[in-house]
């Protein structure tokens, strides 16, 4: 490689091992453990890729003794090649972590299997009747939830799954539970459920919001409830005086929104910029309460956010496939990749050193950053 093309090679160039599957990516998760990421796609499998890199930049970064000028050699080696599955479902696999290295996937049958982290397929562990199109796990109590789309189903310790009874049904393609697994929050058609779980399973209140919710987010204490919302913009509910609000004025939807514990605030994409509010000021009276100005406005909207599990920074990534990486509440940020395709999917691993993305042309990657980058 000449010195020309060295100098032209983006951070992502340096720093991201990539694939490319034959379709979009819908989603992604790292496992429990943090060393394996899968990534869903939209054709109903599967592929999971091993975090640890056989290349870190560490060992790729130079200064010079003259200058003391930093710079890190391209990859020698292409990535250790991910380990697919087999067509599970119908689009889209729902996903969940599980232990360990492992994952939890729903399938057309309505099966709720383990998915180990060499691509086998483990035992079923909740079956239900009609496609598993929702899944969630809980950790801390073990209880899995499933929905059909049409039903909402409990599961625990091999325990025969039980139905949330309703009066009609929930259309709930998005299930949430609260950080200490006492609480589900079930997506409907145009609004949201709660449930007491712990126990006998207690319908706890409804919320009717404008649109459908494409995304359910707690807060790390459990206080707050974030949906994204397909039309009209976010959904925020507080969890302990049920107050609602919606934060409005949207271009596109709502595909994503996250916390950041470090920065006590709420991000969502769907904007022109990354769209953030301080929960010093939670915007429950009008978008520009507790807003905050973080990165640069552009003329292309965010399709996905990620909050750093340690540092006052999120990652966003756009629909001409632009990423940066802003710190909360400033306009500074760092061009992580310029352009490329949409983005569909981004998260941080528990230990922050890697972000990992999918896009619509079928681009999975982790990006591995060098411990001294974000000091």
């Amino acid at each position: 490689m000449n010195q020309h093309a060295i100098q032209n090679l983006t951070l992502f160039d340096l720093l991201a091992r990539s694939w490319c599957r034959p379709s979009a990516i819908a989603d992604l998760r790292f496992s429990a453990d943090g060393s394996t990421v899968a990534f869903t796609c939209i054709d109903g499998t599967v592929a999971i890729a091993a975090v640890a890199d056989q290349e870190p930049p560490e060992q790729r970064i130079r200064v010079s003794g003259d200058l003391g000028q930093t710079t890190i050699r391209p990859r020698e080696k292409p990535p250790v090649p991910l380990v697919a599955t087999a067509v599970l479902a119908d689009g889209d696999v729902p996903l969940a972590s599980y232990l360990g290295s492992d994952f939890l996937v729903g399938t057309a049958a309505g099966d709720v299997a383990r998915l180990n982290a060499d691509g086998s397929v483990m035992e079923t562990l909740v079956k239900i009747a009609g496609p598993a199109v929702a899944i969630d796990y809980s950790p801390r109590t073990g209880m899995v939830a499933v929905s059909s789309g049409q039903d909402i189903f409990l599961a625990r310790g091999g325990i025969e799954a039980v139905r949330l009874q309703r009066d009609a049904p929930p259309s709930a393609d998005a299930l949430a539970f609260s950080p200490g697994g006492r609480r589900l929050a079930c997506g409907q058609e145009h609004g949201l459920s709660t449930w007491v779980v712990e126990g006998e399973p207690t319908p706890m209140r409804d919320f009717a919001f404008s649109a459908h919710p494409m995304s359910i987010c707690w807060s790390g204490d459990g206080a707050w409830l974030a949906c994204g919302l397909e039309t009209g913009g976010l959904a925020l509910v507080s969890a302990s005086d049920d107050r609602t609000a919606i934060v409005a004025g949207f271009p596109s939807s709502v595909r994503t929104v996250c916390w950041s514990a470090p920065g006590d605030a709420l991000f969502a994409s769907g904007a022109f910029r990354i769209a953030g509010w301080s929960m010093t000021a939670p915007p429950l009276d009008g978008e520009t309460s507790g807003a905050l100005e973080t990165g640069r406005a552009g003329l292309v909207p965010v399709e996905a956010v990620a909050a750093h599990p340690q540092k006052k920074l999120i990652a966003a990534g756009y629909a001409n496939g632009r990423i940066t990486i802003a710190q909360i509440g400033t306009r500074d940020e760092l061009l992580v990749r310029p352009l490329g395709s949409a983005v569909t999917a981004l998260a941080w691993s528990g230990d922050g050193r890697h972000l990992a993305l999918g896009a619509v042309d079928g681009t999975a990657a982790i990006i591995t950053f060098p411990a001294q980058m974000f000091k």
